[in-house]
């Protein structure tokens, strides 16, 4: 079966939508666009989310071999460790899925019209424009951490901690940056195997370095400890960086550095920024319901600190599970809406939000009911496992449809249209932020309670993205 796409077809990247001119002739399209537009949608789906799903599977395992061995510290320790997390998150998310998604989908555009030298030209702004959000978040959060950190509820040895392990990961934050704006650059040009195999091997390198450094040390320095966690890190994101970029300068990719002195275009800024911007601020709404939530939980002690924390990290590595699949799902749903097929394109959603559902639901339940299967991973104390367990007994029944309402949220951006995604974020970010500050501050009450207004908060997330389904999944007007 051959279709072609109508004269209203949409180049969509991410969450922005731009118009093209009208498709050529059937023929013209490829074998792979044909499979997109009239393969078995299952299998299709799963075929696309199969190499981003091995990457999210081996960064998950890198952060819970992280915790692993920084819980042999004590709950001070991951206390710490748990008030820089979500910072952390929200650097990496901002600099893969946001500012990357934004350089990924001005390259695909540049590539797609035949515009090569634009493609090129956008290796040195996607590095302009890298660099300088490392030195702006980097200077933000180093600046505060020492006011933010006590805010959130660290205090003693997990604040001391908290900030040892922040000055280093973020002193060293432009790695990162430099990481994912390669990667963006190879993925937007379609190279993906290379990227996947230098960030895999990186993630390797740290989770056999780590324990190097943080129990053995190197020379008569002794055991690093918590400092040995964030050296590995910056470490392998270096490595990691330079293997990169040896690969796109060395003019052996699909987008290289021009040649000749560099030219400033603000067109090309424009059009990574575009993107990325608006990504952003859901990202940033995301992560700061985290830090309040954590702030919230701090008040509790250090333990109760630390239980939180070991239980919201698998929370938290649901999501780049979910985007094995939602990565699938943007291009998938983004196609059949560009080529008018509607109908197609809700099918693919739903199916996707459903496997996505299936996966995060089963984890939810199988933790709810046996939360040592995860907590029992990193620590042997009894009340940072009983805080740990409480917490997935609560909130893990609705990962359900936490797991949905992030698919649909992809879908939604190869539909072009996230306005419903972001007012989902925004009615979990009260719930969960405003009713638990009210639960604990107004209203005086325990941890069972706070979390309650956690899980309310994603059904919430889940149930208001799939009601938007039918909104988000038609043509922009012409």
């Amino acid at each position: 079966m051959k279709v072609t796409p109508g004269p209203a077809a949409l180049a969509l990247d991410g969450a922005v939508a731009t118009r093209r001119p009208p498709a050529a002739a059937p023929a013209a399209l490829s074998p792979r666009t044909q499979r997109l537009l009239a393969a078995p949608i299952l299998p299709t789906l799963l075929r696309l989310a199969a190499p981003n799903l091995v990457l999210v599977l081996v960064q998950a395992l890198s952060s819970a071999v992280d915790a692993f061995y920084l819980g042999r510290l004590g709950p001070a320790v991951l206390a710490g460790i748990a008030l820089v997390f979500p910072l952390w998150t929200l650097m990496v998310t901002t600099s893969a899925g946001a500012l990357g998604g934004g350089i990924s989908a001005a390259v695909a555009r540049a590539v797609g019209a035949g515009r090569r030298a634009d493609a090129d030209a956008l290796v040195a702004h996607s590095l302009l424009l890298a660099c300088a959000a490392a030195l702006v978040f980097s200077a933000i959060v180093l600046a505060i951490g020492p006011w933010l950190f006590p805010a959130m509820g660290g205090s003693g040895p997990a604040l001391d901690a908290a900030l040892l392990y922040a000055g280093i990961i973020f002193g060293g934050a432009l790695f990162v940056w430099l990481v994912n704006a390669f990667a963006s650059l190879l993925r937007g040009s379609g190279e993906m195997l290379v990227p996947a195999v230098i960030v895999v091997a990186g993630e390797c390198l740290h989770m056999l370095l780590a324990p190097l450094l943080i129990f053995v040390g190197v020379g008569p320095s002794g055991p690093l400890g918590v400092q040995g966690a964030a050296l590995s890190l910056v470490t392998s994101y270096a490595l990691r960086a330079l293997a990169l970029g040896l690969y796109v300068i060395g003019r052996r990719a699909a987008v290289r550095l021009p040649a000749g002195p560099f030219r400033l275009r603000p067109d090309l800024i424009r059009d990574v920024l575009r993107v990325g911007l608006p990504a952003s601020l859901n990202t940033l709404m995301s992560n700061l319901n985290v830090m309040a939530v954590t702030s919230l939980v701090g008040g509790s002690g250090v333990v109760a600190l630390a239980g939180y924390g070991l239980a919201a990290r698998l929370q938290f590595l649901l999501i780049p599970l979910v985007f094995g699949f939602g990565s699938a799902l943007v291009t998938m749903v983004g196609t059949n809406i560009g080529a008018g097929q509607v109908q197609r394109a809700r099918r693919i959603a739903w199916t996707g939000a459903g496997v996505a559902a299936l996966a995060t639901g089963g984890i939810g339940v199988l933790v709810a009911i046996v939360p040592t299967l995860w907590l029992g991973l990193f620590t042997a104390d009894t009340a940072v496992l009983a805080i740990g367990s409480l917490y997935l007994r609560v909130v893990g029944p609705s990962f359900v449809l936490f797991g949905l309402g992030l698919a649909l949220y992809f879908a939604a951006q190869g539909a072009g249209r996230v306005a419903p995604a972001l007012l989902a974020g925004g009615v979990s970010f009260v719930i969960s932020v405003g009713g638990g500050w009210l639960l604990v501050h107004g209203l005086h009450a325990d941890l069972p309670w706070l979390f309650g207004a956690i899980a309310s908060a994603l059904v919430l997330f889940g149930l208001i993205q799939a009601a938007a389904v039918g909104r988000v999944m038609r043509p922009r007007p012409s």
